[in-house]
C-alpha cells in the first residue's frame, strides 16, 4: 500500500476489514520495540500491525514465495545496470499498485532503509565489490512478499594488452607457421571480453574468452593465432585488440585497448623477377632483378665466364646467361635468354616525326 505514514488512515484500514469479515476479537498490543519488528512470515495471512515510517525492517531473507499467490507489482529503472568498477551507480524500485506496505532493497553495499513510500532508490558513490547481486522487495497486508532481482554487471577495461611471438623472436621463415599471443592484463568481467587479432587494418578473426568459471574479478587472459607468414607479409605490422561487449545496457561505444604494433621481418629468396625469354632491343640495358630478404648477392655469366649485364644491348649480347643468386638460407641458379632486336622500333617513331615536320611545312606554305 503506498502510505502517507500517518497511523490514523492505517488503523482506519484496519477497521474496515474487520468489519467486513467473520467477528473476531480485536486486541490491541503494546506498541513493539524497532528491534523486535520483522516482515511478516510467509504463513501469515494479516498484518498485525503496520509499522511507521520511523521504525526499520530487517533486511528481507525470504525466498519471495510465499503460501498465497501475490503478485508481484515491482519495477526497476533502470531493468539492468553496467557500472565500472570505482563508479557510481543508481537505481529505483517503485511498486505499482496499493496493497503492498512495506518497499525495501536488500543489497549487501549502501542499503537503504525500508520506506512505506511508493518507490525507494538505492545509490552508491563508488563501486567497490565485484560480486553484487541487488535485490528489491515488498510486503503486502495480506501476508504476501515478493521481490525482483537487479541484473549489474561490474566491469574494468584491460590495464594493459601486449602481442608477442610464442617461443620466438627475430625475423621469420616464409612458408613456416608461427603462432602469435596477445596477453590481456587485468579485466573484467572476463567472460565479456573478445579480442581480434589483425595483420595491418585486416582482421584475423575475433576470439571469445574460453574461461567458463564466471569469473567476476579482474583476471589476466591470453590468447593465441596461428600464422603462416608469405613473402607478402614481409613489413607488415600484426596487433591485438581487447574490446568488453556489454551489451545494450553497457556504455554506448564498449571499451576498447589495442597493442602496440608487431612489426614482421619474412627472409625468403632468392626469387628471379623476369622471364626466362627476355626480349630487349638494341641501344636498350639489360637487365633483371632478383629479390630476397636480405637482398641476394647476384653474379651473371655466360658462357662460364662472369660477366656485366651491358647498359646499351647490340646483337653480340644475345645468348643464354645463368644468374646465380646468394641468399641467407640458400642459394639459386636462373637461366635467362637474351633476344636482341634490331632498333627499327627507335628509327620509324624518328621517320614519323620527320612526315609530321614536313607536313606541317606544306600546311604552312598553304596558308
Amino acid at each position: 500500500m503506498c502510505a502517507s505514514g500517518r497511523p490514523i488512515t492505517l488503523l482506519l484500514f484496519c477497521l474496515f476489514g474487520s468489519a467486513t469479515s467473520s467477528p473476531v476479537s480485536i486486541y490491541t498490543p503494546a506498541p513493539p520495540l524497532a528491534s523486535q519488528i520483522s516482515p511478516p512470515s510467509p504463513s501469515s495471512t494479516i498484518l498485525p500491525s503496520l509499522p511507521s515510517p520511523s521504525l526499520s525492517i530487517p533486511p528481507f531473507s525470504g525466498s519471495g514465495q510465499s503460501t498465497e499467490k501475490v503478485s508481484c507489482p515491482l519495477r526497476l529503472s533502470p531493468p539492468a545496470l553496467v557500472v565500472r568498477f570505482g563508479d557510481p551507480a543508481t537505481a529505483n524500485c517503485s511498486v505499482q499498485r496499493t496493497g503492498f506496505s512495506v518497499l525495501g532493497w536488500e543489497v549487501s553495499l549502501a542499503a537503504p532503509e525500508v520506506t512505506m513510500d511508493c518507490f525507494l532508490v538505492w545509490s552508491v558513490d563508488r563501486m567497490s565489490e565485484w560480486s553484487i547481486k541487488p535485490m528489491c522487495y515488498a510486503l503486502s497486508e495480506q501476508g504476501g512478499q515478493c521481490h525482483i532481482n537487479l541484473p549489474l554487471t561490474v566491469y574494468k577495461p584491460p590495464d594493459n594488452v601486449s602481442i608477442s611471438f610464442v617461443n620466438h623472436t627475430g625475423p621469420m621463415l616464409e612458408g613456416h607457421q608461427y603462432t602469435l599471443q596477445c596477453t590481456v592484463q587485468d579485466v573484467a568481467p572476463v567472460e565479456n571480453l573478445i579480442v581480434t587479432f589483425y595483420k595491418g587494418q585486416t582482421a584475423l578473426g575475433p576470439q571469445q574468452s574460453k574461461n567458463n568459471t564466471k569469473q567476476k574479478t579482474p583476471v589476466t587472459e591470453i590468447f593465441t593465432l596461428n600464422i603462416t607468414p608469405s613473402k607478402e607479409d614481409d613489413g607488415v605490422q600484426y596487433w591485438c585488440e581487447a574490446k568488453l561487449e556489454l551489451g545494450p545496457e553497457g556504455p554506448r561505444l564498449p571499451p576498447v585497448v589495442m597493442s602496440p604494433e608487431l612489426n614482421a621481418s619474412i627472409l625468403f629468396g632468392p626469387q628471379l623477377v623476369c622471364p626466362t625469354k627476355l626480349q630487349v632491343r638494341e641501344g636498350e640495358s639489360l637487365s633483371c632483378e632478383v629479390r630476397g630478404n636480405p637482398q641476394p648477392l647476384v653474379t651473371w655469366f655466360r658462357d662460364g665466364q662472369v660477366v656485366a649485364l651491358p647498359t646499351r644491348s647490340s646483337r653480340k649480347h644475345a645468348g643464354k646467361y645463368t644468374v646465380l643468386a646468394k641468399g641467407l638460407l640458400e642459394q639459386k641458379n636462373f637461366t635467362v635468354e637474351v633476344e636482341v632486336l634490331d632498333g627499327s622500333g627507335t628509327t620509324n617513331s624518328c621517320d614519323r616525326h620527320v612526315l609530321m615536320a614536313l607536313l606541317l611545312i606544306q600546311m604552312i606554305n598553304c596558308l
